[in-house]
């Protein structure tokens, strides 16, 4: 069974790029365009692994990520950042809010497969 991954992330043309990368990884997928459709998505699904959009409408992906940490059902499972923002401060905001590891955009397919790959490992989940 291949992992399944959660993408958050408000445009509609990186949402449909990240699934098709996850695709070509052999990953299963499911996306929301907001934080509050992507915490329930977690809730309900519990998926391996979180790619977070960081800019996202209404609450933003490190509120977002900072939910997802409290929740004792959720805390474990790894958030990776996806930013345009890619300043040092930037990533330190990311993972202080509690993601795991962070990707700036625009992504490259074979970082995020690697990264992705990565993360499932570490938290010993399998790989696509």
């Amino acid at each position: 069974m291949s992992a399944k991954i959660l993408v958050i992330e408000d445009n509609d043309l990186n949402r449909k790029l990240f699934n098709a990368i996850l695709e070509s990884g052999h990953y299963d997928h499911i996306s929301a365009a907001d934080a509050e459709e992507g915490l329930k998505l977690a809730k309900e699904h519990h998926p391996d692994l979180i790619l977070m959009d960081i800019q996202l409408p209404g609450m933003d992906g490190l509120t977002a990520t900072r939910h997802l940490k409290e929740d004792p059902v959720l805390k474990n499972i790894p958030v990776i950042a996806l930013t345009a923002y890619a300043m040092p401060e930037d990533k330190e905001k990311a993972l202080s809010a509690g993601c795991d590891g962070y990707i700036s955009k625009p992504v490259d397919v074979q970082t995020l497969l690697e990264r992705v790959s990565f993360y499932l490992e570490k938290a010993g989940k399998e790989t696509g």
